[in-house]
């Protein structure tokens, strides 16, 4: 007999491992079934996914995008005042661009904080109520910087 080279099993002359079960590997859980016989579960999870990568993707040209018109092309932190805001989203350009900023940033974030939230709560509960505040809380600054964006008014008087 001898032992893989890990040494952990030991393997006789043929290559077979002694314990039959030693390179057991346990099969994927089954897929629950409704009553219809279709899958019961979603694609959330895949979507989510799928939607932090791609936004993330836009995001970073986003974010670099305004840092470098921003910053850069247009003189620096020290121009940045109350009239060059009121400039810049009176174009419909910048109120779609600051928008898009706006919803991508705040709906990545709390997909990862959901996930977080998913790792780290270990009672149902309190897992529960953590997310109820994450959704109201996004919806709140969602729908209010959505709000700024669109009602601004540069003629406060």
């Amino acid at each position: 007999m001898a032992t893989d080279s890990i040494g952990s099993v030991e393997l006789t002359d043929t290559g077979a491992p002694v314990d039959p079960t030693a390179f057991l590997i346990e099969p994927p859980r089954k897929r629950t079934k409704t009553t219809a016989g279709r899958r019961s579960r979603t694609n959330f999870e895949m979507l989510a996914w799928l939607f932090m990568r791609l936004s993330g993707v836009v995001l970073v040209f986003l974010i670099l995008g305004h840092l470098i018109i921003q910053l850069v092309l247009d003189g620096g932190v020290s121009k940045i005042s109350f009239a060059f805001v009121a400039g810049r989203w009176a174009s419909p350009f910048w109120q779609g661009w600051d928008l898009l900023m706006l919803w991508l940033a705040m709906l990545h974030g709390a997909n990862g904080m959901r996930t977080v939230i998913n790792d780290y709560a270990e009672r149902d509960t309190t897992r529960f109520w953590l997310k109820v505040l994450l959704v109201a809380a996004t919806v709140f600054t969602v729908l209010l910087g959505t709000l700024v964006i669109f009602t601004f008014d540069p003629n406060i008087s």
